[in-house]
Formats: C-alpha cells, sequence, structure tokens
C-alpha cells in the first residue's frame, strides 16, 4: 500500500516550541512534533522549535534528518570528540548509527526525521552521554 503524507499540511498542525531544553517534559513538547507514519524499523517524524534538544542515539540503523524550515546546529559526540554541522533549509544530514546527537535552534527550525527504532534518550542531561555508557 502507498502511503502519502501531506507535509505541509502536517507542519500546519504543528506549534512551535519555543525556548525547549533537554529537560521540556514530553506533555510540553507533545504540540510541536509529530509522528507521521511508520517506515522500516522506525517512523517519519516532525517537529518544529527553538532552543536545545536532548541526546539521542539509534542504535539500529542511521538517522535521516532533512532540515525543512529556519536552520539549526547538529551536534554529534563521536568517538574522536564532539563535532558540531550547521544545516539550514534545504539541507540533509545522515547521522551515523550509535552516534549520540541532539539539535539546537537559536532562531528556530521545522525539520523532519526517519529514525530507526528503538532510540536511546539518557534520563538526565550531561555534557557528553558517553560516560553514561557501560
Amino acid at each position: 500500500m502507498t502511503t502519502v503524507i501531506d507535509l505541509n499540511a502536517e507542519l500546519a498542525k504543528l506549534t512551535m516550541l519555543r525556548d525547549r531544553t533537554p529537560q521540556t517534559p514530553r506533555a510540553e513538547r507533545q504540540s510541536s512534533s509529530r509522528q507521521l507514519g511508520g517506515y522500516r524499523d522506525g517512523a517519519i517524524f516532525t517537529s518544529s522549535f527553538s532552543g536545545e534538544g536532548g541526546w539521542e542515539r539509534h542504535r539500529n540503523g542511521e538517522e535521516i534528518v532533512h532540515i525543512l524550515e529556519g536552520d539549526a546546529t547538529l551536534h554529534l559526540m563521536t568517538e574522536s570528540g564532539p563535532e558540531a554541522l550547521t544545516l539550514s533549509a534545504g539541507m540533509i544530514a545522515i547521522v551515523p548509527q550509535s552516534i549520540w546527537h541532539r539539535f539546537s535552534s537559536s532562531n528556530g527550525v521545522a525539520l523532519m526525521t526517519v529514525t530507526p527504532q528503538p532510540s536511546d534518550h539518557p534520563a538526565v542531561h550531561v555534557d557528553d552521554p558517553r560516560t553514561l555508557d557501560g
């Protein structure tokens, strides 16, 4: 069966979450993000926010990130240390499997991800999530 998603209509349903932090409760984030549908072993999501999100990683595959509106910094915690990539509307990033990453945006961003599941989200915010491994 073919799935068709009207991305513009789905974005119009989102509320921009201002001043997001890694500690922002799920209930407050709910109106700023949506699951658009399933895909392979995960799902397609969209989100609209300013501020910064918490660390996450996906052990079962790469995550595809498409910046739809605005700009964001993609923070990665690689084996060689932290990296930061500036992404703007129209850009796509492929986050490698099992790499801790998070997003920040001072002006606001709308993005879509194709995210494998399950995802790891630390219960606490730390500067380096690799310290939680092991």
